[in-house]
C-alpha cells in the first residue's frame, strides 16, 4: 500500500532509506564468502526493519479537519503529558492553559494549526536536547515559538511551541509573520522525537477538552472550546 510523505521530511526521505537499501545489498554481496548465513539474514532484517520505520516515521496521512470554528484541535500527534496554567508574559500577558504533547518516534510528526489564524511573530531559540516527555524541556530545550492571533472571535492570542528532544535534532517551520493559516493546516514538523505546547488564554468561557494520558492527532482532536 502506498504511503503518503510528508515535503519536510526531504532530503532524509531519499539519503535514509538509499542508504539502509545499499547496506542491504552490501551484506547479500557479502555472503557466504566472509559471514555466516544467520548473520545476513539477520542483518536484513534489522534493515529492514530500519527502512520501514524511516518511511512510516515521514508519513503524512490526510485528515479531514473538523469544521468548528469554537474548537482548537491539537497541533500534533502523540501523548497528552501536563495540562496547568501558568502565566504567560512575552505574548498573552497574563494567566494561560498549557497543553504539553509529546510525540515519541512512532507518532506522526506532521504540525498544524489549532484553529485559523494569523501568525505575528516567529521566534526561535537555541537550546539544549532534554528528555522532551519532561515539561521542563519546553524550557530548555531547543524551540520555536510561534505567536498567533485567532482570525475567529474570540480573536484571542495564541502560542504554538515546536520543541526539539533527546533524539530530534531539527525543527521544520515552513511559514512567515504575517501569514494566514486555516485549522489543521500543515505548516512543519520536528523530526525524530520532540514535543509540541499549546497556549491559550485562560478564559472562564474556555473549557478544556483534553485530560493527561490522552492520545492525540493533529488537526483532528480538539483540546479546547469556547462556550
Amino acid at each position: 500500500m502506498w504511503i503518503p510523505l510528508t515535503k519536510y521530511g526531504w532530503p532524509q526521505v531519499a539519503v535514509l532509506p538509499a542508504l539502509i537499501a545499499a547496506a542491504m545489498l552490501l551484506c547479500l554481496l557479502m555472503y557466504p564468502a566472509t559471514v555466516p548465513g544467520w548473520f545476513i539474514i539477520s542483518a536484513e532484517a534489522v534493515l529492514a526493519i530500519a527502512l520501514i520505520w524511516v518511511l512510516t516515521f515521514f508519513r503524512d496521512p490526510y485528515r479531514i479537519v473538523p469544521q468548528d470554528k469554537d474548537i482548537q484541535l491539537a497541533p500534533a500527534d502523540g501523548k497528552i503529558t501536563d495540562i496547568e496554567i501558568v502565566n504567560e508574559d512575552k505574548f498573552i500577558a497574563g494567566p494561560a492553559l498549557r497543553i504539553g504533547i509529546f510525540l515519541s518516534i512512532f507518532d506522526v510528526h506532521i504540525n498544524r494549526a489549532p484553529c485559523n489564524v494569523s501568525v505575528e511573530k516567529i521566534r526561535y531559540k537555541k537550546g539544549r536536547f532534554k528528555n522532551a516527555a519532561n515539561p521542563l524541556s519546553g524550557q530548555v530545550n531547543e524551540s520555536n515559538d510561534l505567536y498567533l492571533v485567532r482570525t475567529d472571535r474570540p480573536n484571542d492570542k495564541l502560542i504554538l511551541r515546536q520543541i526539539s528532544g533527546a533524539i530530534a535534532r531539527r525543527i521544520v517551520c515552513q511559514v512567515q509573520q504575517g501569514q494566514k493559516l486555516t485549522g489543521g493546516e500543515k505548516f512543519g514538523m520536528i523530526k525524530f522525537g520532540s514535543r509540541t505546547e499549546l497556549y491559550v488564554p485562560a478564559d472562564e468561557n474556555l473549557k478544556c477538552l483534553a485530560k493527561v494520558g490522552d492520545k492525540v492527532k493533529a488537526g483532528l482532536t480538539p483540546l479546547v472550546r469556547y462556550e
